[in-house]
């Protein structure tokens, strides 16, 4: 997919430009992009920025983002007189917040149905106890008939704890895990959810920022980074749990973590081990055109909808 944005993540790049190339040079290669089509650089990490690379972005009509090594936001360059951030926010918070909350509250239920029917498929054992499936599904269909988004929160909460517990099923007693819970975890499991989600948050702010999106106004979520809570929801079984369920129930060793204290502390080993899995997960393609498609929807009033595990990737707007 193309999108008018470009993502620098990592660290060590030195990044500079012409009046018509971008020009990034990191781990001995070089990469050229004409400044024509890059409308948003996004700095992710600790890199090199010539001042050649924000002069001739800017005056291209470009903006530029700057974030930490995990996602988090901390500044933007952009032209003078640019309005693009603001007419996007005013969008947002003129939307009519029922409808996207519950296109999410749906594909959210729908994503961890379909990961607990393959989950059962690739264990070959009764994961589901009787009538589970039902609930499931009775929750999916009832949500179109609420008015309320905190009705609609509910139900979305309510299959998100049964989702968990049904995990459980799954994974090692010794491993501690019944339930998701908040921080401090005392449990592997939950410390590794806690990483996984926090890496599919990053990928998924930058994406929320390179399309000029306010992360802090959602629909379905409340809080700090709301939108992004909403957008990696539904995402949050294929591209985060699959890996971690399958990393557990391999077995970890008693070595890789400690929970004796007031919280579980992986080893750098483990750490690591999940990463790769995670980077082989998290789809930054299909995060990118998700958020094209929430631009869309906003802004032109496009059908909004959420691209699940099965859908193909479209190609976005340039």
């Amino acid at each position: 997919m193309n999108v008018p944005w470009l993502i620098v993540p990592g660290f060590g790049a030195h990044i500079k430009a012409t009046p018509k190339r971008l020009v990034v040079q990191r781990d001995g290669r070089i990469e050229e992009y004409p400044i024509s089509s890059v409308r948003h650089l996004l700095v992710m990490g600790g890199h090199s920025v010539h001042s050649s690379a924000v002069i001739n972005l800017v005056n291209a009509g470009a903006s530029i983002s700057f974030f930490e090594a995990d996602g988090e936001p901390t500044g933007f360059i952009r032209p003078f007189g640019d309005t693009t951030n603001e007419t996007v926010r005013d969008a947002q918070r003129a939307a009519f917040p029922h409808s996207y909350a519950l296109v999410i509250a749906q594909a959210s239920i729908k994503s961890r149905i379909f990961s607990v029917e393959r989950l059962q498929e690739k264990t070959g054992d009764t994961i589901l106890y009787e009538g589970e499936l039902e609930i499931l599904l009775t929750a999916l269909s009832e949500l179109e008939y609420l008015v309320r988004i905190d009705e609609i929160r509910r139900i979305h909460r309510l299959v998100s704890d049964m989702y968990y517990e049904i995990l459980s099923r799954v994974l090692p007693a010794e491993l501690g895990f019944r339930r998701r819970t908040k921080r401090p975890h005392t449990d592997v499991v939950n410390a590794m959810f806690s990483i996984g989600y926090g890496m599919l948050f990053g990928n998924a702010c930058v994406a929320a920022v390179g399309a000029h999106l306010d992360p802090g106004i959602g629909f379905l979520h409340r809080g700090k980074g709301a939108l992004v809570q909403d957008v990696i929801d539904p995402f949050c079984p294929a591209m985060v749990d699959s890996k971690i369920i399958s990393l557990a129930s391999a077995g970890i060793s008693r070595e890789d973590f400690d929970c004796t204290g007031s919280r579980c502390i992986l080893s750098d080993e483990l750490v690591r081990c999940l990463t790769r899995e995670l980077q082989g997960s998290i789809d930054q393609t299909r995060l990118d055109a998700q958020m094209v498609i929430l631009h869309d929807s906003l802004l032109d009033r496009d059908e909004f909808h959420i691209l699940l595990q099965q859908d193909a990737v479209r190609p976005g707007r340039e």
